[in-house]
C-alpha cells in the first residue's frame, strides 16, 4: 500500500469512526436539506445540474457522476439543532387515568454534532465512472434531562396503585432517543451522448438507536398486553428501555438520470428505494414490527438554467415517503386499539412493539427547492438557496414526538467555493432554519396542551481535490 493509499484508508476510518458517534439531521423530517457542500449551500438542490465540481454530488443523482473529475471529496459540517417542548397546565393533573406531563418550558442539552462525509470518483475509460460516498443523512436526537420535568400519572406508579410524579417527561428519568445513521453508496455512472447520463447502484446503510426514559409506556406494549390476556401476571417489556445502543443494517438502491433539454436547460431525475433494515432487536417493544425502522423512501426531480453572467439558478423538488415506514408514520391514536390501553380496544397488534404499533404519526413530506449559483471569476463562486416543506408531524402526535421534534419547515443558505491556484477547492456553507413550533392536546389528558419547537443552525467546509 503506498503512501497515498494509507492516508487515504487513515482518512476514511476516521471519518467513519466520527460519523458513528451520533449524528442528529431532522432538518427535512429527519433528513438532511442536501448532501455535499455545494449542494447544501443552494437549500439542497442541484439533481439536474451538470455544473457541480464535487464526487459527493453521486449520492443525490448517480447520474451526476460523469461530470466530476477522478478525484476526492471530504467534508465536515457542524450542526446545531435547537429543540424544546412546552406543556401547559392540567385539569386532570393524572387523575381519572390521564397522563399529564408537567407544567413548563424545557430545552434539550444536546445541541452540537459534527457530521462528515467522503466521496471519490473512479473512471473506467468509455465514459464509465464508478461513484463512492459514505456520508450520513438522518438522525434524531434529543436529551430531555432538566431536573424540573416530571410527569404525573398511574402509570408513574411501579405497583400501578396510585397517581405518582416521577421525574423526566415520562415520569422514568432523563428521556431521549440518538439515532445515528451512517450510508456507503457505490454507483455505476456513465454518458449516451454528449446530452445524457445515467446512473445506478447500490446503497448499504448502517444504524444505531437508543431510547431512555420511556418505561412508563410499558402497559401500552404488545409485551405487556399479551401476558394479561394469557391470564399471567404484568411482566416488564424489557425491549422497551434503557438498553443503551442498539445497531441494524440494510440495503436499497438508488439510480437516476440527467439529459440536457436545450443548450441553457437541463433535468434529473433520481430515486432512492426504501432501505430494508434488519430489527432493533432492543428496543422491539418499542417500535412496530417488533424493532423495525426501515429507511424511507424519496424520489427528487430538479431543472437547472444556465443564464446570463455566469449565473444557474436550481428548481428541485424532493418526496420523502415517511409515513410507508410503520414504526415513523403510524399515528400514536393506534394505541388506542390496544387492550391494555383502558379505551376498549382488543387488538394486540396496535399496541407498542405490535404490526400496528404506534409510531411517530409522520406524514409524507414534500420539499420545494430554489437554488442560485453565481460563479464570481475563474476562482470563486458564490451560492444561494431557499427551500420549504411542510413539516410532517400532526398535532395530534406531539406527546411521542416530545422524542423526536422534527419539525422546521423552511432553510435559508448561502456557500462558497475557492478554488486554489494548484488545484483543488474548499467548499463553504451555511444553513439557518427559522424556529418552528406544533401544538396539540395531550392525547392522554385532553386538558393538557403540549408544544414542540426547533430550529437549526449548520456550517459545512469541504475540501475537493
Amino acid at each position: 500500500m503506498n503512501v497515498t493509499s494509507k492516508r487515504a484508508a487513515t482518512l476514511v476510518s476516521a471519518l467513519a469512526l466520527t460519523l458513528l458517534t451520533g449524528t442528529a439531521s431532522a432538518t427535512n423530517g429527519y433528513f438532511t436539506h442536501g448532501v455535499g457542500t455545494e449542494s447544501k449551500g443552494m437549500a439542497g438542490t442541484g439533481v439536474g445540474s451538470d455544473g457541480v465540481s464535487g464526487p459527493i454530488m453521486g449520492a443525490s443523482n448517480p447520474a451526476l457522476a460523469v461530470f466530476s473529475n477522478d478525484s476526492w471529496e471530504v467534508g465536515l459540517s457542524v450542526f446545531s439543532p435547537r429543540r424544546s417542548y412546552s406543556a401547559s397546565s392540567s385539569l386532570a393533573q393524572g387523575q381519572g387515568g390521564a397522563f399529564t406531563v408537567g407544567q413548563g418550558n424545557f430545552d434539550s442539552s444536546s445541541e452540537w454534532f459534527p457530521i462528515p462525509y467522503i466521496a471519490k470518483n473512479f473512471r473506467l475509460g468509455n465514459e464509465l465512472v464508478i461513484n463512492t460516498s459514505f456520508y450520513g443523512r438522518g438522525g434524531m436526537n434529543t436529551d430531555w434531562d432538566d431536573s424540573d420535568m416530571s410527569a404525573t400519572s398511574l402509570a408513574c406508579d411501579p405497583t400501578g396503585q396510585q397517581v405518582v410524579t416521577g421525574p423526566g417527561p415520562f415520569c422514568a428519568g432523563g428521556a431521549g432517543v440518538d439515532l445515528s445513521q451512517a450510508f456507503l453508496s457505490v454507483n455505476l455512472a456513465g454518458k449516451a451522448g454528449d446530452g445524457f447520463s445515467w446512473g445506478i447502484g447500490p446503497v448499504f446503510a448502517f444504524q444505531m438507536f437508543e431510547a431512555d426514559g420511556v418505561g412508563s409506556f410499558t402497559p401500552f406494549t404488545k409485551t405487556f398486553a399479551e401476558s394479561i390476556l394469557s391470564g399471567g401476571g404484568p411482566v416488564p417489556a424489557d425491549n422497551l428501555t434503557n438498553n443503551g445502543r442498539d445497531t441494524s443494517t440494510g440495503f436499497g438502491f438508488a439510480g437516476g438520470i440527467w439529459w440536457a433539454m436545450g443548450e441553457y436547460v437541463s433535468a434529473g431525475l433520481s430515486y432512492h428505494s426504501k432501505l430494508s433494515m434488519s430489527e432493533f432487536d432492543d428496543y422491539s417493544d418499542l417500535f412496530a414490527e417488533a424493532g423495525g425502522f426501515d429507511i424511507p423512501a424519496s424520489t427528487m426531480f430538479g431543472i437547472s438554467f444556465k443564464g446570463a453572467n455566469n449565473v444557474r439558478v436550481n428548481l428541485d423538488v424532493e418526496h420523502t415517503e415517511f409515513g410507508d415506514v410503520a414504526s415513523v408514520g403510524n399515528p400514536m391514536a393506534n394505541i388506542a386499539a390496544c387492550p391494555t390501553a383502558g379505551l376498549g380496544g382488543t387488538d394486540v397488534e396496535s399496541c407498542l412493539g405490535g404490526k400496528n404499533g404506534a409510531g411517530f404519526g409522520w406524514d409524507d413530506m414534500t420539499t420545494f427547492k430554489l437554488g442560485v449559483e453565481w460563479t464570481h471569476n475563474d476562482s470563486r463562486t458564490w451560492r444561494f438557496g431557499y427551500s420549504y416543506g411542510e413539516q410532517p408531524i400532526d398535532g395530534a402526535d406531539v406527546l411521542f414526538n416530545i422524542l423526536a421534534p422534527g419539525v422546521v419547515e423552511q432553510h435559508f443558505t448561502v456557500g462558497m467555493s475557492q478554488r486554489r491556484p494548484g488545484g483543488g477547492a474548499w467548499n463553504f456553507s451555511l444553513m439557518y432554519a427559522p424556529s418552528k413550533a406544533v401544538k396539540g392536546v395531550n392525547m392522554f389528558d385532553p386538558t393538557q396542551e403540549i408544544e414542540i419547537k426547533m430550529n437549526q443552525f449548520e456550517f459545512e467546509v469541504s475540501y475537493l481535490w
